[in-house]
């Protein structure tokens, strides 16, 4: 892995809107060579932009296919593509759970997957998940999206063991509440209670995120963590 600052090849999955649109100019900032996957939508400038359903493994392969056909070997893998579909447990649908796992978890394996001969082969590379504090502390209504996210540490943390020795390193950063899209549809008392049970009685900014993320690319010694970047909401899980 070449230092911070150093150009790189990046993929960030779901890099189009929210936090994945903020990491991936974040890693262009920092000098990087940028490629996002993306369902449709306008892009960040400067990035190659690649349209992929995390979902499908044919899709995934054929992306990697075509960012390293363009970039060459994907240095650092964010894995970020994320959906939800919430309900409680009583209303919620195999159907609505499955697809939800599938995009979140399964397809970040499938993303890493296919990252990981390469890295190992290299015997250099950064994988990096991103979780949800609701992965650890849960949250009503959301039980499909909570496993989702709870999965992808036990994914990192197994991979980060793996792939230690081929000097392949595998990180969580798990956001709490973040000014997106979603939580700008927020019903006001809702947003209005969120904010007063975080520590620091705001939301973070898709940046804030991002900043996290650049710094693991960055840090050769740091594997099998979970950054919480949350306003203190989840300390202690």
């Amino acid at each position: 892995m070449r230092s911070k600052g150093a150009f790189v090849t990046v993929l960030v999955t779901g890099g189009n809107r929210g936090i994945g649109r903020a990491v991936a100019e974040a890693f262009l900032a920092d000098g990087a060579s940028v490629a996002v996957t993306h369902r449709g939508g306008p892009l960040p400038d400067g990035v190659f932009g690649v349209k992929c359903d995390v979902t499908s493994k044919t899709e995934v392969d054929a992306a990697f296919d075509v960012v390293e056909a363009e970039l060459g070997p994907i240095d650092v893998l964010v894995a970020n593509a994320g959906i939800t579909d919430s309900t409680v447990i009583t209303r919620m649908t195999e159907a609505q759970f499955v697809s939800v796992v599938d995009t979140n978890l399964t397809g970040a394996w499938r993303c890493a997957r296919r990252a990981a001969s390469g890295m190992v082969r290299r015997r250099t590379g950064r994988m990096i998940f991103i979780s949800s504090v609701v992965g650890m502390y849960g949250s009503a209504g959301l039980a499909n999206y909570a496993a989702s996210k709870a999965g992808l540490i036990g994914l990192a943390r197994s991979l980060a063991r793996e792939l230690g020795s081929r000097g392949v390193t595998a990180n969580v950063v798990a956001p709490g509440y973040v000014n997106t899209d979603m939580t700008a549809a927020l019903p006001a008392q809702y947003g209005k209670q969120y904010r007063e049970a975080i520590p620091l009685r705001r939301f973070a900014q898709p940046e804030e995120i991002a900043s996290a993320v650049v710094w693991l690319a960055g840090a050769d010694y740091v594997t099998g963590a979970v950054i919480p970047v949350d306003g203190g909401l989840g300390m202690g899980h």
